[in-house]
């Protein structure tokens, strides 16, 4: 029996997204959202893109890693228990250029995302392989916590006098009912738990759940959307300092990071020039020419889920 196998399984594959965590160089805890599938062997393959390497460096030097399955935007259920999955992860410095091995993978994702399917035609090819250049990452879970949803948020009366918090960070929070904390525990693992930060004197006050075994230290905030087709995505970062006081956890921002932008019209073409740049980075500092994407299986890929309807 794999430790996986512990997990609602149908729940967990019913999950369109996790919140995925890596380590920094210095010990801090690093979390985005993620698209995950789980293989029979009870392990679970992700994939990031060149442009989006950090993920991956911070694995070949420290391997510990979480995810956290808690949003069931897409998903089909209308409430599910939140899954916590502790694991090791492993990244090899090899580029995939094609979908063999991640077949399964690529299906779910054209299948889930039918607007990345639009990255395949020769139109749009030179301007998104980018999108197709992938390290995967494969995570051996060593630790499950299932946890109830998030109870129903009681919505506070509001008054005319109240003023946006200064904290930084509080508008990108303000967006969003609920985030992700992402934290280390007592041996520098990191932790994930779904909260509602509130604005407080002494920064977002939050609650950690009893399983969470969060300790004081780096630590961040992360609030992420997509709708039913993982389209109209945003996400974005609060980084700091988590911090016990007298009246519990709080955590004392420093940085806000916008990695896709803030939702300006401008925010495309940015993000595209800056994905491509960084894509040639990771290839400059390796000493390596552009790899060709084999984009007759992505196309083949690509078809197949545009048959089922997807």
């Amino acid at each position: 029996m794999n430790v996986i196998d512990s997990a609602p399984l149908d729940v967990l594959d019913a999950y369109r997204t996790c919140e995925f965590v890596t380590l920094g160089k210095r010990g801090a805890p690093v979390v985005w959202p993620t698209a995950v599938r789980r293989r029979e062997d009870g392990r679970l393959l992700l994939s990031t893109c060149l442009a989006f390497a950090q993920k991956a460096l911070n694995i070949r030097r420290d391997g510990r890693v979480a995810l956290l399955f808690s949003d069931l935007t897409g998903s089909g259920l209308d409430e599910a228990p939140q899954i916590f999955v502790g694991g090791r992860a492993e990244c090899p410095d090899e580029i995939m250029t094609g979908p063999e091995g991640a077949e399964d993978y690529w299906r779910m994702l054209f299948e889930r995302q039918p607007h990345s399917r639009r990255y395949v035609p020769a139109p749009v090819r030179r301007l998104m392989d980018w999108y197709y250049l992938r390290l995967l990452i494969t995570v051996t879970p060593e630790q499950v916590i299932v946890r109830p949803p998030l109870p129903s948020a009681v919505e506070p009366e509001s008054t005319s006098s109240s003023a946006p918090s200064p904290l930084l960070g509080a508008e990108q929070l303000a967006a969003y009912p609920t985030a992700v904390l992402a934290a280390c525990d007592a041996t520098g693992a990191p932790v994930l738990a779904r909260t509602r930060p509130v604005p407080t004197a002494d920064g977002f006050a939050v609650t950690v759940p009893d399983d969470c075994a969060a300790t004081a230290g780096p630590a961040s905030l992360l609030v992420h959307r997509h709708d039913e087709r993982l389209n109209h995505m945003h996400n974005a970062l609060v980084r700091g300092e988590l911090k016990e006081g007298t009246d519990g956890w709080a955590l004392l921002p420093s940085q806000v990071v916008e990695p896709m932008g803030s939702g300006r019209p401008s925010d495309g073409i940015s993000v595209l020039r800056r994905t491509r740049a960084a894509t040639q980075r990771y290839l400059d500092r390796r000493g390596l020419s552009r790899p060709r994407v084999q984009w007759a299986e992505f196309t083949a890929l690509a078809t197949q889920a545009r048959r089922r309807g997807a």
